[in-house]
């Protein structure tokens, strides 16, 4: 699982260079997230913008990263594709999330919180 990180005034960023999270890459993927996050700032923004396909086997890695790194930091999303956008709508976690519509607005609204 290819993630890319990169920390900017404080806010870690993680982009997913992969096209799915799915039953076959979910371990992986929470695996390495555990790895990129470990000690890092109070807001981590996972971008999905190469995501093409997220089943529920990657919405539950994703949802286990957000449970691994409360209460004391925050997994908000950002740039997500309209297929995997759908996904988190029709399961209603786009109410649990945080979802920025691009990665860089994300970066734009560390600075106001």
């Amino acid at each position: 699982m290819k993630l890319k990180p990169s920390t900017i005034q404080g806010v870690l960023t993680v982009t997913v260079q992969e096209n799915r999270i799915d039953a076959a890459s979910a371990l992986q993927f929470k695996e390495r997230m555990r790895d990129v996050t470990q000690g890092t700032a109070h807001r981590v923004i996972l971008d999905l913008g190469q995501v093409h396909f997220l089943d529920s086997s990657g919405l539950g890695a994703v949802v286990a990263v957000m449970k691994l790194l409360a209460p004391d930091r925050k997994l908000e999303l950002s740039n997500l594709t309209p297929t995997v956008e759908k996904v988190f709508r029709l399961t209603r976690m786009d109410t649990i999330f945080t979802i920025h519509p691009q990665a860089g607005m994300a970066g734009q609204n560390a600075l106001k919180a």
